[in-house]
């Protein structure tokens, strides 16, 4: 599994939203359309104004490869291309072990307790 996630940083509130309101179809479709998608949001930070935030979780690399040459990321490049940003990072992680946050008794765990 891998999970991209990250944040976009632009000029203005009203840029951020702008992305935002475009990026709408395309999030959509991509989660609907791209086999091995299990996420892809962008969303707006609660926090600062002008932030958006990225969160994406696909199964593999040849399902992030194959969407990396699909129209609809250059579709939403474009879309981030056309307001100008202040910065952010966007990174990629690889995940080879996923369990819930509560064990079976509702307790919260930081530790890994399924057995491999």
């Amino acid at each position: 599994m891998i999970i991209i996630s990250g944040h976009l940083d632009f000029e203005s509130q009203a840029a951020r939203d702008d992305v935002l309101e475009h990026s709408i179809t395309l999030q959509l479709a991509t989660r609907r359309e791209e086999p091995g998608c299990d996420a892809y949001c962008l969303c707006a930070d609660a926090t600062l104004a002008t932030r958006v935030l990225v969160y994406e979780l696909w199964n593999d690399e040849a399902s992030l490869a194959a969407h990396f040459e699909h129209p609809y990321f250059h579709q939403m490049r474009a879309v981030f291309h056309r307001f100008p940003r202040t910065g952010g990072e966007v990174k990629k992680y690889r995940c080879d072990l996923s369990e819930p946050v509560h064990d079976d008794t509702g307790t919260v765990r930081a530790d890994f307790f399924t057995a491999v």
